[in-house]
């Protein structure tokens, strides 16, 4: 099939080509020209024959609002707009309310795998009517992991961002518990090999998982972390998932524990913020703050 897709960073662009990679036809359209397959969006709209599937892959909120309002200004009925970047989940049911009074389908697509998603996939939690899942699903199978798991139609619309946001709080609080376990190690006299205790929980034990991997690979390029600077920003959705806690009476101490850990990393220079830094970095392309 065909698809337009609007923004081309850093998941954007490798999403290109994974998906191309699997036969289908992608015209990109990013800021940038020297990324760009055409140069605007109506030039993007045009190249593409109807019914009409456009991927948005830009930053939430303002970047995502202006897209929608110029989609909505040249889509026909039919067609079809998916929000796969880290959208608001409140923000889902507006974007699909405005597009359906022109006749234009709404899905909202999270979408996790960072700057490896090229290689293993992405895992896609995506929102919205059967038959507008139904126009994107070829594209869903193009970018999701190999085998039965990494996708999922979550819900209605704004489920797919809400799972997402939900997931991402998740990995605040496990980041964290990794963080809080190296600064222990390290400052200890008796242990004297923490990178190697890291890697050696790798096979066999109950906490092995991706980020743990990632953590050994930050340590074996930097073994003590000291070129980094303990800071570690936050990009909305912790904030959001404590919030939406807060609405539901659901206790999350982990996560809410985690999320003002990296506020208070803002204020000193914390030793697990790190870590945390340097696995934001190994998974996402987060860029680090040098230590001074």
């Amino acid at each position: 099939m065909q698809l337009g897709l609007i923004g081309l960073g850093k998941m954007g662009g490798n999403m290109r080509e994974r998906i191309r990679r699997a036969g289908h036809t992608v015209i990109g359209y990013d800021r940038n020209p020297d990324l760009a397959d055409v140069h605007s969006l109506k030039e993007l709209v045009d190249g593409l024959q109807g019914p009409r599937v456009v991927w948005v892959m830009v930053p939430a909120g303002a970047a995502t609002q202006s897209t929608i309002d110029e989609l909505g200004e040249l889509l026909s009925p039919g067609d079809l707009v998916v929000d796969g970047g880290n959208s608001r989940w409140t923000d889902d049911e507006k974007h699909a309310e405005q597009l359906a009074a022109k006749g234009i389908g709404f899905v909202d697509c999270g979408v996790s795998g960072g700057v490896w998603g090229l290689a293993n996939g992405y895992a896609l939690m995506y929102g919205g009517k059967d038959e507008d899942v139904a126009k994107a699903q070829p594209i869903f199978d193009a970018l999701k992991p190999e085998g039965d798991a990494g996708a999922v139609h979550a819900g209605r619309v704004g489920a797919g961002h809400f799972a997402k946001m939900v997931h991402n709080g998740i990995e605040y609080a496990m980041m964290q518990a990794y963080a809080e376990g190296w600064e222990l190690l390290e400052a200890v006299d008796s242990v004297t090999d923490v990178r190697e205790v890291f890697r050696s929980w790798k096979s066999g034990t109950v906490i092995r998982s991706w980020l743990l991997d990632l953590a050994v690979d930050a340590l074996d390029k930097d073994e003590h972390l000291g070129a980094l600077r303990g800071y570690a920003d936050d990009s909305g959705e912790g904030r959001w998932t404590v919030e939406a806690a807060i609405d539901n009476a659901v206790p999350l101490p982990a996560i809410t524990a985690s999320l003002f850990a990296r506020f208070a990393s803002r204020q000193e220079d914390s030793p697990q913020m790190k870590m945390i830094a340097a696995l934001r970095n190994e998974f996402g392309g987060h860029a680090v703050t040098a230590a001074e």
